[in-house]
């Protein structure tokens, strides 16, 4: 039972599963952590806080079309304001919690916001500082009621809600009303990409486009009500919107909230989700993870997992050829599901189907690994500008190291320069008063996504690397850096690694070590050291990685191969800049801020 019933717009979709799934049953929609216990809510409680709330903002005069922003973390009251903007016919404008208050007051007053729902006093303050600035700014709401201040026009989340109790008492369907009015190619969202050079630039996305990507995604993955979702990526990024949220929303299934990125862990044995959207960096910290864990068994422990890792991946290839598995690598396999990949699961809660990963590459090696433990990693591609999916590999078709085939409804074709363009029912619609990158990004219907890729024999489409990364170096050899950057993320000693060589006549790279596999390496080899700074600068350090490299780099072209490095004793966040809230490296960020480090690396080198 993929989708229940036909819809065009989000706010139907709201109507349709609250009407279906509600009337008085207990069965819950929504799971959040409260008070260190986890709450379900239900689907008729789901509807009367959006209800309320979407009320309280008609008595706070938003209208069809205006637009209202939401910066806040993944919990049900995003929801409830989502759901509560789209059905009053207006358009909301979601924020990173990570924002900054220059983003916001921006953001605010390019989208032309008449106001904004805030989860707590931190988000307010940052408001409030910019709040004289942002000259449609009417209203503040703060989703905790606790952190309301005195500040004129700024009101507590059950405030407004009671507003919208007594504003029903003398319009009772307004909300019903204003939910059928909408129509598929009304303007449902405007997304600001994080940017990682410039003004953000607002992504046009109408119910139309983000329905189709939706309804796509049903076609190609079996979705149902008995699924489950824990959902930490933000929900202002498009993919855990339309993945983790709408898709599930639209056949019955369960989201749960995760309490923060630190806790997903927990979090999965807690909810036992079937159904995980993620980035690439939750694998690879997930596989980081395990392969310390391996190494501080005893060596007969460890034999037994690699040798049950072999076995998975024979067992999947001989699954995959088309004959059927031999008895004795069946049984070998059960052997060992019983003593490695299903303690492996258990970890993961136990009832997983798949996970979904997007926002970034994702290496193949990790994508092999996980497939032996009988945890399937689904990859796909998309940019926010086509809401968000593009491609994706199916459960019974897919192949690591590619992004999948096109999904249903979408072209795809190669330009002569080797850039990937789309065309489809999920192209947005424009940057929002920006004619001239809206411009020189669609051109004759087609969506030029700045990525480089191939489609191989089969159909499948490879993504080589971003257009504006790929890099020449001196001696005129170009350069894809992701792929060879994903291959070196796959060695337990490093944790990110970025590489350098624009117009150098050899490649460099700075490297953030994973630091509790160097510590654990340093009490091994009895290597002694009084802090972090002082471990990452040892030469027994320097010469492990560059082993490391070596190892690693073989298979590499001479011009490919790092020839020096300099490993970095604090990582790339998001919070620092170094990261867009997909996890994925800023180069340009990274590359100022360590101008000087890189320097060093070539000088005298260079002439």
């Amino acid at each position: 039972m993929p989708i229940y019933k036909d819809f065009k717009t989000i706010s139907q979709l709201f109507q349709i599963i609250t009407d279906n799934y509600g009337k008085g049953k207990e069965r819950p929609l929504l799971k959040h952590k409260v008070n260190e216990q986890w709450i379900g809510v239900t689907y008729d409680e789901v509807y009367r806080n959006t209800e309320n709330f979407a009320l309280g903002l008609a008595s706070l005069r938003v209208k069809r079309g205006d637009k209202v922003a939401i910066i806040a973390e993944n919990r049900p009251e995003w929801l409830y304001s989502d759901m509560a903007i789209l059905g009053l016919g207006a358009v909301d404008v979601p924020l990173y919690p990570i924002s900054t208050s220059e983003t916001i007051e921006f953001c605010l007053n390019n989208s032309e916001s008449v106001g904004i729902v805030v989860s707590n006093k931190f988000q307010l303050n940052k408001v409030l500082k910019v709040r004289n600035n942002c000259r449609t700014l009417r209203f503040i709401v703060v989703m905790n009621d606790e952190d309301k201040t005195s500040e004129k026009e700024v009101y507590c989340f059950a405030e407004v809600q009671s507003k919208g109790e007594e504003f029903k008492k003398n319009d009772p369907n307004y909300f019903v009303e204003n939910c059928q009015l909408t129509q598929e190619n009304e303007l449902c969202t405007i997304i600001y990409t994080s940017g990682t050079t410039g003004e953000p630039k607002g992504v046009m996305l109408t119910h139309k486009n983000i329905v189709s990507n939706i309804k796509a995604a049903h076609e190609i993955f079996h979705i149902d009500e008995n699924d489950v979702f824990l959902s930490f990526l933000p929900l202002c990024h498009i993919f855990e919107r339309m993945g983790g949220y709408y898709t599930a929303f639209s056949c019955g299934g369960m989201i749960a909230y995760a309490e923060s990125i630190e806790k997903v862990a927990s979090n999965m044995e807690d909810i036992k989700p079937t159904i995980m959207t993620a980035v690439p960096r939750l694998f690879e910290r997930m596989y980081s993870k395990i392969k310390r864990n391996v190494e501080s068994q005893p060596e007969k422990k460890q034999r037994i997992f690699n040798w049950a890792i072999e076995i998975g991946k024979e067992f999947q290839l001989a699954r995959k050829s088309g004959h059927p598995v031999p008895i004795f690598l069946s049984l070998k396999h059960k052997l060992a599901d019983k003593l490695v990949y299903g303690k492996l699961r258990e970890k993961m809660g136990g009832k997983l189907r798949f996970f979904i990963s997007g926002g970034a590459a994702l290496a193949r090696e990790l994508g092999l690994f996980f497939e032996s433990a009988g945890i399937l990693i689904i990859e796909g591609y998309g940019l926010t500008e086509s809401s968000p999916v593009i491609a994706a590999n199916r459960l019974n078709d897919y192949k690591f190291g590619t992004v999948g085939k096109p999904l249903p409804g979408v072209e795809i074709k190669i330009a002569k320069d080797g850039e990937i363009l789309a065309h489809g029912p999920n192209i947005m619609q424009g940057y929002y008063k920006n004619k001239k990158e809206t411009e020189e990004t669609i051109k004759d219907g087609w969506l030029h996504t700045g990525d480089i890729g191939v489609f191989d024999a089969e159909g499948f489409l490879i993504i080589t690397d971003r257009k504006k990364h790929l890099f020449k170096t001196s001696g005129g050899k170009y350069v894809a850096p992701t792929p060879i950057e994903n291959m070196f993320l796959a060695s337990k000693y490093i944790d990110q690694f970025v590489i350098i060589g624009d117009r150098r006549m050899f490649i460099t790279a700075l490297i953030v070590p994973d630091y509790e596999a160097l510590k654990e390496y340093a009490d091994a080899n009895r290597i002694q050291y009084k802090s972090l700074d002082e471990l990452v600068e040892m030469k027994q350090v320097y010469e492990l990685l560059d082993k490391e490299l070596d190892l690693f780099q073989k298979k590499l072209a001479s011009f490919e191969r790092v020839r020096k490095f300099t490993i970095l004793d604090k990582p790339f966040t998001i919070e620092t800049g170094e990261l867009t809230p997909s996890l994925k490296i800023k180069r340009k960020v990274v590359e100022e801020r360590y101008k000087d480090l890189i320097e060093d690396m070539y000088k005298g080198l260079e002439g």
